[in-house]
């Protein structure tokens, strides 16, 4: 079994929000490797610093919180609040699809509180289909992966869309034993955490997370829970392998 993973989401942090517990379970039980990949390196990120500064901080944070689950960390280099489904990063996704090939690929909910989320996911989507298609010709020297792998979209931040609708979850992974995993790996985003600590007084970048994963957690009976929905259009594979390897 191919035992690679890919998530594209759209900033430095976004994984360690949505499905880090998940990511670290998979890393540890089953013995998987990981590519953490966002659209942009964060350069809105800061009230203090310029683009390129704080850019690169993002970046290392990337690397640090993939690297403790042993992973690799990614950037497209999309620009924050600028990232569209276009000819560009469809190319650039589809290609670090094909580099990695993996089994499963993670992304944001097709519905979220903001656009870099949604056309996010509408790029990894697409990207995903395209990868295994021999003349849709992203890099003459990178070959066309097998066939295109099991996708799944991660809960919208807070659990609703923009609308403040309740997104429900497909299923929902207990992350009760890595949530100090998952902890420690949103830390690691010390410009973000140090930021909000300065402007709100509390730690609101870790009490949110734990906030959210307890209550999806509460829905299945356990301490900490992260929810998935898998894309299961025509073509897309229909067995749910992410179910089935941690919910079994």
């Amino acid at each position: 079994m191919n035992k690679t993973i890919l998530c594209v989401l759209s900033h430095p942090d976004d994984a360690e929000f949505l499905c880090a517990g998940t990511l670290a379970r998979l890393v540890k039980e089953k013995g998987f490797k990981v590519h953490i990949a966002t659209m942009t390196a964060g350069d809105c990120g800061s009230a203090t610093l310029g683009p390129e500064e704080i850019s690169g901080i993002r970046k290392k944070e990337g690397a640090i919180a993939a690297s403790i689950i042993q992973g690799q960390y990614h950037c497209i280099e999309e620009k924050d609040l600028l990232v569209f489904y276009s000819h560009a990063p469809l190319l650039k996704v589809t290609r670090l699809i094909r580099e990695v090939n993996p089994a499963i690929i993670f992304t944001h909910s097709p519905s979220d509180y903001m656009m870099d989320h949604e056309q996010t996911s509408v790029i990894v989507r697409a990207a995903a289909f395209c990868a295994p298609i021999p003349n849709f010709d992203a890099s003459p020297t990178i070959k066309p992966i097998p066939h295109i792998p099991h996708l799944y979209y991660c809960d919208p931040i807070e659990g609703v869309d923009p609308m403040g609708n309740k997104v429900v979850p497909q299923f929902l992974i207990d992350i009760t034993s890595t949530i100090e995993t998952k902890a420690q790996m949103l830390a690691a985003h010390a410009s973000q955490r140090d930021w909000l600590l300065k402007h709100h007084g509390m730690d609101q970048y870790l009490i949110s997370m734990r906030n959210f994963a307890a209550h999806q957690g509460k829905e299945i009976g356990v301490q900490a829970a992260e929810g998935f929905r898998q894309h299961l259009g025509h073509s897309y594979p229909q067995d749910n392998i992410l179910g089935s390897l941690l919910n079994s």
